[in-house]
């Protein structure tokens, strides 16, 4: 039962890919572990007993959550993305500020009003 629950750890990760933040792999890892120990813990308490084989759903339950965290952290996955918006620098203030449109004011990088 170890080997096949390493297999599936292992498959897991691999199929979480590269990407260049990390986000989708640490995510990844971190919800497999995090899966296979609470599915081990059902696991035992429930049904015929077998921690191993709730540790294994759990596991890839967990990992398949995790990556989709951390594909939505990266942007991708159907996140929505931040807008975009072109930023001007007051040098008086040393600070940024952007325009809005959509009210027609201006405001500092932190969202506050520039008056």
């Amino acid at each position: 039962m170890n080997k096949s629950l390493i297999a599936i750890l292992g498959a897991g990760l691999l199929s979480a890919g590269c990407t260049t933040t990390g986000n989708v792999e640490r995510n990844a890892a971190g919800g497999a572990v995090v899966g296979a120990i609470a599915g081990a813990v059902i696991g035992n308490n429930t049904g015929d007993g077998d921690a191993g084989s709730g540790a294994a759903v759990g596991a890839v339950v967990g990992g398949g959550v995790g990556a989709i965290k951390g594909c939505r952290e990266d942007g991708g996955c159907g996140a929505t993305p931040a807008p975009t918006r072109r930023q001007y620098y007051d040098e008086a203030a040393g600070r940024y500020y952007y325009y809005d449109q959509a009210s027609g004011r201006y405001y500092w990088e932190d969202g506050r009003p520039r008056t």
